[in-house]
C-alpha cells in the first residue's frame, strides 16, 4: 500500500466543491492521499450527493461530528480535534489540505500543527495547506473570521486566490514564503461543470419559472437567521423585492435557515419559491440562469461574479472585495429598503465585469507546490 501523502480534510458542501479539482487532479496524477470527512454537513442534499456528481472517491474516514448548538464553538471543534489526531497519527501524511474557513478546516489544520510540535522527540512532522487563504471580513462576530486568520497563521502554503488575499497575510507577518497566488478552485469547479449543469434545464419550468426572470436567493449564516430579528428584517425586504419586481424568488433553503423559518413562523410572499437544497449542478444551472442573486454566501458571491450574474450581499462586509471592485457585488446589509433599493440598483448593471479569481488552473498550481515543497 502507498504511504499518504496528502490528507484532505473537509466538512460542507463549500469544501467538497472548491476542492474537488484537487482531488481529481491527485487522481488523474495517481498522487496517493486520503479524505476525512468531519460530519459538519451531514444530509444527502449537503454532502453525500456532492461526491456522487463531482465523480469523486467516498471519504475514506466519516466522522459524523455534528455542532449541538451555535454556541458551542469549542465543543464542536474540539470533539474534531481529538478524531482527527488520532486518523493522522495512524496515517502520518506529508501535508494536510483544508478550505476556506469551517470547524472542519480550523480543527484540521491545528490537528496537524499539534502533531508536528513534537517532532524533536516523535520525528513527527505534517504540514499544512490553506486553500482559498487570507480572506478578511474584519468581522470578529463571525465565528469563519476567527477560523480562517487562525488557519492561515498556522499554515505552512497559504494559497490566496488574488494579490489582495497576498498583501492582507504579509500585513499581518505570515512569512512571504508560505504566501501562493494561485486563482481560486471555484473557478476551476465551475469551468468544469457548467456545460454538465446546463442538463439540468428541466429544473426550472418544473418549479414553474423562466430562464433570465428569477430571482435566486440563499441565506444561512448565524449571524441572520439565528436572530429572529434580523432574520424578518431580511425576509421583509425579500418580500419588498419580489413585490417591486414582479418576479418569483428561488429559494434552496439551508437546513439550518429551514428550522429557523419554522421556529419563528416567518411567512413569505406568495411569488418566494420555497425549496429543499439543490444539488451542485443544479443550482449552478440556476445561478447562471437568474436574472439577480440575493446572498449571504461567500462562494455564491464568486460564482454569481464569474457567471455575469449580478448579486446583493445581505451582510454589513465581505471578505470578497473584488467582486465589488468589478462592479459585481454590492452590499445591502439588513434593512429592507436597503435590499430593495441594492437589488434595484444591481438589475440594472452591465454583466461586462472582468473575472478576478484566476484562470481555472489554480489547482495544478497548487498541486505543483506541494509536490515540490512540502
Amino acid at each position: 500500500m502507498k504511504k499518504t501523502l496528502f490528507t484532505f480534510i473537509l466538512g460542507t458542501r463549500p469544501e467538497i466543491i472548491k476542492l474537488s479539482p484537487l482531488i481529481r487532479l491527485c487522481q488523474n496524477k495517481r498522487v496517493p492521499f486520503k479524505i476525512i470527512h468531519s460530519g459538519q454537513h451531514y444530509s444527502y442534499a449537503m454532502d453525500r450527493v456532492f461526491f456522487s456528481e463531482l465523480k469523486l472517491p467516498m471519504p475514506d474516514y466519516r466522522l459524523d461530528i455534528r455542532s449541538k448548538a451555535p454556541h458551542m464553538q469549542g465543543e464542536h471543534t474540539g470533539r474534531m480535534l481529538i478524531e482527527i489526531e488520532k486518523i493522522l497519527l495512524k496515517d502520518m501524511p506529508k501535508a494536510v489540505i483544508v478550505q476556506g474557513d469551517t470547524n472542519t478546516a480550523l480543527a484540521g489544520a491545528m490537528t496537524a500543527d499539534k502533531i508536528s510540535t513534537t517532532k524533536s522527540y516523535t520525528g513527527f512532522e505534517i504540514k499544512v495547506a490553506h486553500v482559498e487563504a487570507g480572506l478578511r471580513s474584519y468581522d470578529r462576530s463571525m465565528p469563519e473570521e476567527i477560523n480562517r486568520f487562525l488557519v492561515d497563521h498556522i499554515s505552512d502554503f497559504l494559497f490566496v486566490p488574488t494579490a489582495i488575499q497576498k498583501n492582507i497575510v504579509l500585513k499581518e507577518g505570515v512569512p512571504s514564503d508560505n504566501v501562493f497566488v494561485t486563482g481560486n478552485t471555484i473557478v476551476d469547479a465551475v469551468r468544469a461543470n457548467l456545460a454538465l449543469a446546463g442538463k439540468k434545464k428541466a429544473f426550472l419550468s418544473k418549479i414553474g419559472v423562466k430562464k433570465g426572470n428569477f430571482i435566486l436567493l440563499t441565506l444561512h449564516r448565524q449571524e441572520n437567521v439565528d436572530s429572529e430579528k434580523t432574520f424578518r428584517r431580511i425576509c421583509r425586504g425579500i418580500n419588498l423585492v419580489t413585490e417591486k419586481f414582479g418576479m418569483s424568488v428561488v429559494f434552496p433553503v439551508h437546513p439550518r435557515t429551514e428550522k429557523k423559518i419554522r421556529a419563528f413562523d416567518i411567512e413569505f410572499h406568495n411569488n418566494v419559491k420555497v425549496l429543499r437544497p439543490l444539488d451542485f449542478l443544479t443550482f449552478l444551472y440556476a445561478e447562471s440562469t437568474a436574472s439577480l442573486i440575493l446572498t449571504d454566501s461567500g462562494g455564491v458571491q464568486e460564482e454569481a461574479c464569474m457567471l455575469k450574474v449580478p448579486c446583493v450581499t445581505l451582510r454589513d462586509n465581505t471578505e470578497r472585495p473584488e467582486t465589488i471592485k468589478v462592479g459585481a457585488n454590492i452590499i445591502s446589509g439588513r434593512d429592507p429598503d436597503e435590499i430593495l433599493k441594492a437589488s434595484l440598483k444591481m438589475i440594472e448593471v452591465r454583466r461586462d465585469w472582468p473575472n478576478p479569481f484566476g484562470d481555472g488552473k489554480a489547482s495544478s498550481r497548487m498541486l505543483d507546490i506541494l509536490l515540490r515543497k512540502a
